[in-house]
């Protein structure tokens, strides 16, 4: 495994597990233990994935020790004010079962994430977090934060894949020293990305798949991925991308696929957004 060092100087590796769209409880926690078996040792889940609490169960039987895991939730818009984050972290470290979080984000830049932040900053100097940061703000958004807050965020988790590759926001992200972090590394299955024919071909020069250059070309760029899965043998695989390397061309090759925009959300359509706030996660 090989680590990002964050700007607060914590370690945290390039390569995680995430459990989005894992609601069922059985299922979670057996894809988390496999997970952990398989060498990951970064897990990610979110307050709005609704399964905290089988990650929570997979931690405590796992039998690696806590220190040695690397534990990320998420704040959701519903809890996005300074008494409401100060809440949904402890309800978090409840569910999680673990009295500190590794890293903790602002899922959504919608409600008094301000505020929400700054309950977080206080969180961070009372040991309860050990790292902070942002999912979905895009190049504007995370330029205004970083020079309005006193903590400059460690990690912003935004959509970071072949077919929408943000050059952009990696050179706002790289000037305010924050970690990029790819959701949605495969492109949630679009495009035929694990059978593309220029991911194939670049893959079969190393003998590894479409799958493993999509990971290996991001993290290439610094970016830490956290693909899902709920099958072993594939999770395994997706961890076996370090005993190869991308040429300069490769990269170029792939470059070439970026379409400039998502397909997967749409953050500046106003249905998206009062969606967002519609979706509540507790009473």
């Amino acid at each position: 495994m090989e680590y990002t060092t964050l700007n607060n100087g914590v370690k945290m590796p390039l390569l995680g597990f995430g459990v989005f769209q894992v609601p069922d409880h059985d299922v979670c926690e057996k894809a988390v233990l496999d997970a952990i078996d398989s060498g990951y040792r970064l897990i990610d889940t979110a307050a709005a994935y609704m399964n905290e609490e089988a990650v929570g169960a997979a931690i405590a039987k796992c039998g690696v020790a806590r220190e040695e895991l690397f534990i990320t939730t998420k704040l959701w818009v519903q809890d996005a004010s300074y008494e409401g984050a100060k809440k949904a972290v402890e309800r978090s470290l409840k569910k999680l079962g673990t009295d500190y979080l590794d890293l903790y984000l602002i899922h959504q830049p919608m409600g008094d994430y301000y505020g929400a932040y700054r309950a977080m900053e206080e969180m961070l100097e009372e040991g309860k977090l050990k790292a902070i940061g942002v999912c979905n703000f895009y190049p504007h958004i995370l330029t205004d934060f970083c020079e309005t807050v006193k903590v400059k965020p460690v990690v912003n988790q935004v959509e970071l894949h072949p077919f929408f590759q943000q050059k952009n926001a990696l050179s706002v992200m790289k000037e305010y020293g924050v970690v990029p972090e790819a959701w949605g590394p495969f492109a949630e299955g679009n495009h035929g990305i694990f059978s593309h024919p220029v991911l194939q071909a670049i893959g079969d020069k190393y003998g590894k798949t479409a799958a493993q250059v999509a990971l290996r070309w991001n993290v290439q760029r610094g970016v830490v991925v956290i693909p899902k899965s709920v099958h072993k043998d594939r999770m395994e695989q997706n961890m076996n991308i370090w005993d190869f390397s991308l040429t300069k061309e490769d990269m170029e090759e792939i470059a070439k696929l970026d379409l400039g925009h998502s397909e997967i959300v749409d953050h500046s359509n106003p249905e998206f957004v009062k969606m967002l706030h519609g979706l509540k996660v507790h009473d």
